[in-house]
């Protein structure tokens, strides 16, 4: 049983320097190419909506890292079983060892725009992972051959040694290197041809635990099926129009900086927000407007009534024309509160379409628009049973007190947010325990695009309460009771939370 588990060590050992090595070859080069982000990612591909639905609502922001160490786990167990075999046939071990990487190459080169470099670090880890398996088995059978005892000869160990510090070194190096070349966001933002007045203050200082007003960029919320984030170059980075337009035409960063730039406040939302969930932010965001991207091109004889964008990484999300042209502020965006935006949000230009879902208008790192029809092209999302026009739902949360938490008897606050994207909320009520709705104080109103804060004061008497929360906007409209999970077209629902006075 020992020696098996150290054949099996041995095999664990090669895979991770294996694995490492291949992981600072794909920082050096194409970063989403690391063997354990691309099985992650083809798992992400493969796995059924309802699954990947749960699993956002259940993990949150923690399901990328549980996907990445599951995968890593089982690619140890199949490397440790190479190493058992290996002990017995060499060549048999080896050639699992080398199916393994061969697959992640087949993987890496199925990727939407993969191209020669994503084969690289799949060749890599073979090379190493191999190599390395062969170099201690024949130590190993070299010791025996001396007399000695195979597992524990001293050069078996050190070699063993070695491999571990080599896969630290080279994991370490790439994790550095990864990290450096995704700092560099740094970029001289034009200004909005016409000011904006400032954001009114909330009421965040007044009710504590409330939503900011202005969402903080290192606080908005991240949904997307990247493992890693794309590495793009803002110098290099083109924005390419195609499809039924007149004429095909392709802008450089510059190039979108001498349209009219424009600034405006919207939230957001992702369709994964469940009832009373966390998926929502509000950002003050610079760009120009789709529609003077498109004109470039040529769109008054156009029959599209799709619009496709297209990431970096040949990610593809679809807009209705009718809806992106309407006449609302749709934009393709490069600024966020003030900033250039954050490699996690798109860095340098993404797409922002107030009052859609993100899943059909908020392409990040976007690199091609396509028009198009619905009949002629699928994308990611609607080839997975998504919804194909996706309004946002008019929608209320309750921040504070928080669901199922501990409060103190006596004069308080219930406070939250509220959305309805491209209409505006006339106002919140609130009920208590069952009891009649009262109206809520609003909040400062920054525009229909924008979301609004509210509370009620409260005298909270000992016991456990049940809190609820509804929203109406400014066209009368009452926020829908009946409940929807977020599958197909975003949630609805009213959302209820229990909480504790002592």
């Amino acid at each position: 049983m020992l020696t098996r588990l150290l054949h099996a060590t041995w095999g664990i050992l090669a895979t991770l320097a294996g694995v490492a090595a291949a992981h600072l070859v794909a920082a050096l080069t194409v970063p989403a190419a690391s063997p354990v982000l691309v099985v992650g990612s083809t798992v992400i591909d493969l796995t059924p909506t309802p699954l990947k639905t749960f699993a956002i609502e259940q993990f949150g922001n923690a399901d990328k890292p549980i996907l990445i160490g599951s995968v890593m786990v089982g690619v140890l167990v199949l490397a440790g079983i190479a190493g058992i075999i290996a002990a017995r046939r060499l060549t048999a071990g080896l050639l699992m060892l080398l199916a393994l990487t061969v697959l992640v190459g087949v993987l890496a080169m199925l990727r939407p725009a993969a191209g020669p470099l994503d084969l690289l670090p799949a060749v890599t880890a073979a090379i190493v992972g191999v190599a390395s398996l062969w170099w201690l088995h024949r130590l190993e059978s070299s010791g025996s051959e001396d007399g000695a005892t195979g597992p524990t000869r001293r050069g078996v160990l050190i070699a063993a040694g070695v491999l571990a510090v080599a896969a630290a070194a080279f994991g370490t190096a790439g994790r550095f290197i990864s990290s450096y070349r995704l700092k560099a966001t740094d970029i001289d933002l034009p200004t909005a041809a016409k000011s904006v007045k400032p954001l009114p203050a909330g009421l965040e200082d007044k009710i504590k635990g409330i939503s900011s007003f202005v969402t903080p960029t290192k606080d908005f919320y991240r949904v997307d099926t990247r493992l890693t984030l794309p590495i793009v170059d803002a110098d290099s980075w083109t924005l390419t129009i195609d499809g039924d337009v007149d004429e095909e035409v392709t802008l450089t960063l510059a190039d979108l900086y001498e349209l009219e730039v424009i600034e405006r406040d919207i939230t957001l939302t992702c369709v994964s927000n469940d009832v009373g969930g966390p998926y929502v932010g509000a950002a003050r965001w610079l760009g120009v407007r789709l529609t003077d991207v498109l004109d470039l091109a040529g769109i008054d004889n156009t029959k599209a009534d799709q619009i496709v964008s297209t990431d970096v990484e040949g990610m593809t999300i679809g807009t209705p024309f009718s809806v992106a042209t309407d006449g609302r502020d749709a934009m393709i965006v490069f600024g966020m509160n003030g900033e250039a935006l954050p490699r996690e949000h798109g860095f340098p230009v993404r797409m922002v379409v107030p009052g859609l879902y993100g899943f059909v208008s908020a392409c990040k790192w976007i690199t091609k628009i396509t028009l198009t029809t619905y009949d002629e092209q699928e994308v990611y999302w609607t080839e997975r049973d998504w919804a194909t026009d996706a309004p946002i739902k008019i929608s209320s949360r309750i921040d504070t007190p928080k669901a199922l938490s501990s409060t103190d008897a006596g004069k308080t606050f219930i406070g939250g947010v509220a959305w309805a994207q491209g209409v505006g909320i006339e106002g919140v009520e609130v009920s208590i325990d069952g009891g009649a709705w009262k109206p809520a104080e609003m909040g400062p109103d920054a525009g229909d695009d924008y979301w609004r804060q509210w509370f009620v004061e409260w005298d909270a008497k000992p016991g456990q309460h049940f809190l609820s929360c509804r929203a109406t906007n400014k066209d009368g409209d009452l926020q829908s009771d009946v409940r929807m999970k977020t599958f197909p077209e975003g949630s609805s629902g009213i959302q209820n939370i229990s909480v504790t006075v002592a």
